[in-house]
Order: structure tokens, then C-alpha cells, then sequence
């Protein structure tokens, strides 16, 4: 991995953005006294990972690319498009985020595993989609069981399950496995970046682990002081 490098100075610092490698582009943005980024580029198709200490700004970042918040100042674009000029829903059709809280819908599992398709205007999933989606993530339930007899952990299957099932183009991961033992911690990871990877996705990762962090991704920021900076370089 290549040495620190602040984003400051980045050559791609341009008013332009780059349609093609960059899925998010960061120029000016200013939230608060929380962050303060001039410049910040996460590659297409890679796996990004986000570090810092806690009240850094991280779970601020990812809900600014989620459009959950808006800047104060600056501008963020999503593939090339100010994301101020985008429908929040259709944004969120694209781009999915999976928060450190498991987020459990009425209904029994299969209607919590088709939700996220039904809201992306796609086809639910099938039956045997939805077993093998709870088999990968190590969840020997059946669609007709009802997730309110789930542990914390398992809920937390659950959703990374349902996650897995939208297909989107973007992964917004915050800490997902925060209710996780570390054996089923490393299984779901390993899921995640196996779909992530196959299927030719983006993964923005919000950890407080920085050897995990650069164990598992092509990139790796830090927040630290409002500002990132760049800690490992792609693979």
C-alpha cells in the first residue's frame, strides 16, 4: 500500500466530475463543525474502507452520501451528478446503507427479505432466493418464521441479508457487525465482499478497526480533525 496522502492535493481535484471511475466525488464539503473535506474521490467498483476515532465524522459521512443530510456547504456527486439535483428516493434505489442498528419490518422474514426489492421497484425475490440469501448468512430460518423471536445478532443477519438481496449499485456499510460474535463477524464480511466482488459492486465500509480496514479493502480513509485522508492505497 502506498504512503499517506492527504486528499488536499489531490491531481483529480477538479470542478468536473469524473463520470466513469469515481462513483462519489467530494468537492468543499463543509457539515457543522463535524466535517470539513476539500476533496475526497471513492473509486467505482472497489471496496472503500472509512476509519477514525468515534465522534470522528464517519456515520456523518455515509448519511451525507445517502443524502439522510445535506452539506452546509459544497457539493457531493454520485457518478457524475450533484446529488443536490437528484430525487432522494431514486438515489436511494441505487445506493443501499446498512446502519449499525438492525432495522426489522412487520411481517414475517420473507416480507423483511422482499422489502428492499419491492421499494426498488424490482421483482421480490423468490423462495429459494430468500433460502439461499439466510443460508449465506448462517440464519437457519424459513421465510414464513417471524424475525421477533431473533437474537440481536441474527436481526443483523437479517438485514445484510435483505441488503445483499437488493442488488444495488452502492453498499453503505456502518459497522454492521457491531451485534456480531467475531466468527459470524468474519462469515458475514466474507459474504459481503464475495457479492460485492462477483457482481461488480461499490462498498464504502465504515469500521473502527484499522487493521481490518486494510486487510479487506482496496482503499482506506481516515477521518481525523473534520478532514480524510488517504492511509492505504488500492491493492
Amino acid at each position: 500500500m502506498e504512503n499517506s496522502k492527504d486528499l488536499t492535493g489531490n491531481q483529480n481535484d477538479s470542478s468536473v466530475p469524473d463520470k466513469t471511475e469515481n462513483v462519489f466525488e467530494i468537492r468543499d464539503l463543509k457539515y457543522l463543525d463535524i466535517l470539513d473535506i476539500p476533496s475526497m474521490d471513492i473509486k467505482s467498483g472497489l471496496i472503500t474502507s472509512v476509519v477514525g476515532r468515534s465522534g470522528a465524522g464517519k456515520s456523518t459521512l455515509l448519511k451525507l452520501l445517502d443524502k439522510i443530510i445535506s452539506p452546509d456547504s459544497g457539493s457531493i456527486y454520485y457518478r457524475g451528478t450533484d446529488t443536490e439535483k437528484m430525487d432522494s428516493l431514486e438515489l436511494r434505489k441505487k445506493i443501499t446503507m446498512l446502519s449499525q442498528t438492525a432495522v426489522i419490518f412487520k411481517g414475517d422474514i420473507g416480507q423483511n427479505l422482499s422489502i428492499g426489492r419491492v421499494f426498488q421497484g424490482k421483482t421480490p425475490p423468490t423462495e429459494e432466493e430468500m433460502l439461499d440469501a439466510l443460508k449465506s448468512v448462517r440464519l437457519s430460518k424459513k421465510p414464513s418464521d417471524s424475525p421477533s423471536e431473533l437474537s440481536g445478532g441474527e436481526k443483523q443477519r437479517l438485514c445484510v441479508a435483505r441488503v445483499m438481496l437488493m442488488d444495488s449499485d452502492v453498499y453503505l456499510l456502518d459497522e454492521p457487525s457491531s451485534a456480531l460474535d467475531s466468527e459470524t463477524e468474519s462469515i458475514i464480511f466474507e459474504r459481503i465482499i464475495e457479492h460485492v466482488r462477483k457482481n461488480g459492486k461499490t462498498l464504502i465500509l465504515v469500521t473502527h478497526s484499522r487493521e481490518k480496514a486494510l486487510s479487506m479493502s482496496d482503499e482506506v480513509f481516515e477521518i481525523s480533525k473534520g478532514s480524510s485522508m488517504l492511509i492505504g492505497g488500492e491493492k
